[in-house]
């Protein structure tokens, strides 16, 4: 098993930047796919990106595409999603999840979650 914190969320102008950290602890973290969800008030916990293993492979909701990025690094136990021109949409609070999911943009598939970090956008 895995435990996953997330940090560096906060308050943000629209058109800025946050970049989120996941730090995980176990001793599995490197064969995991590593996966961002979200949830907004009054809304689904949606998916947002995830990357495989190796890092060779990723994933994004097509809302967020040419503006985040998700990278790994698998030495440091740590998953990061680069959020660059926020929105006030996608105010929310971010997951970290971990997981060897069928579908990686269902969270169903996922083993492990984070407790949530506040991402807070203003327009």
């Amino acid at each position: 098993q895995v435990q996953l914190v997330e940090s560096g969320g906060g308050l943000v102008q629209a058109g800025g930047s946050l970049r989120l950290s996941c730090a995980a602890s176990g001793r599995t973290f490197s064969n995991y796919v590593m996966g961002w969800f979200r949830q907004a008030p009054g809304k689904e916990r949606e998916f947002v990106s995830a990357i495989n293993w190796s890092g060779s492979s990723t994933y994004y909701a097509d809302s967020v595409k040419g503006r985040f990025a998700i990278s790994r690094d698998n030495a440091k136990n740590t998953v990061f999603l680069q959020m660059n021109s926020l929105k006030p949409e996608d105010t929310a609070v971010y997951y970290c999840a971990a997981g060897s999911p069928w579908n990686v943009g269902n969270s169903s598939a996922y083993a492990y979650w984070g407790q949530g970090t506040q991402v807070t956008v203003s327009s």
